[in-house]
């Protein structure tokens, strides 16, 4: 599947802002600029604002807010994201799958799936050219918004 490549953490962002603005969902984004600030930026030694190249590493934080379901996604400059969707993590996702993943999510293709034996619900977020994200939902129960994704 060919995606758009989303070069940069400014990128994410404002596809994410895209995306948010088509469901009626608005955004809050908290920036992390310089290896100073960013959490994963081990290679440019202490108190180093930038990368050994001269670059400023960018993270993010987005939450969507106002609406089920809840989602805070991670951006990291390493060409990676984290994104939470009610509480359940996906961990290491390529950043441009982000918007796919976020069309999937609110957009109601995205399932749970149970099983009797091994006891378990799994979330399941299918993307365009048969990729898809699975994973195990921990905790006592299903929230409303899981519960009524329930196949």
């Amino acid at each position: 599947m060919d995606r758009p490549q989303l070069p940069s953490t400014e990128a994410v962002i404002d596809a994410v802002r895209e995306v948010a603005r088509a469901y009626g969902r608005d955004i809050e984004v908290t920036h992390d600029i310089g290896a100073d600030r960013s959490g994963r930026r081990l290679s440019a030694g202490a108190f180093a604002v930038t990368d050994p190249d001269g670059s400023l590493p960018h993270e993010a934080c987005i939450e969507l807010s106002d609406g089920a379901p809840r989602i805070s996604i991670e951006v990291f400059s390493e060409d990676d994201a984290h994104i939470t969707v009610e509480g359940i993590p996906f961990q290491d996702l390529p950043r441009d799958v982000v918007p796919a993943f976020l069309h999937s999510v609110l957009g109601d293709l995205t399932h749970v799936k149970g099983r009797f034996f091994p006891p378990g619900w799994r979330l399941v977020v299918p993307l365009p050219g048969d990729e898809t994200y699975k994973e195990l939902i921990t905790g006592t129960g299903l929230t409303p918004w899981l519960s009524s994704r329930v196949r």
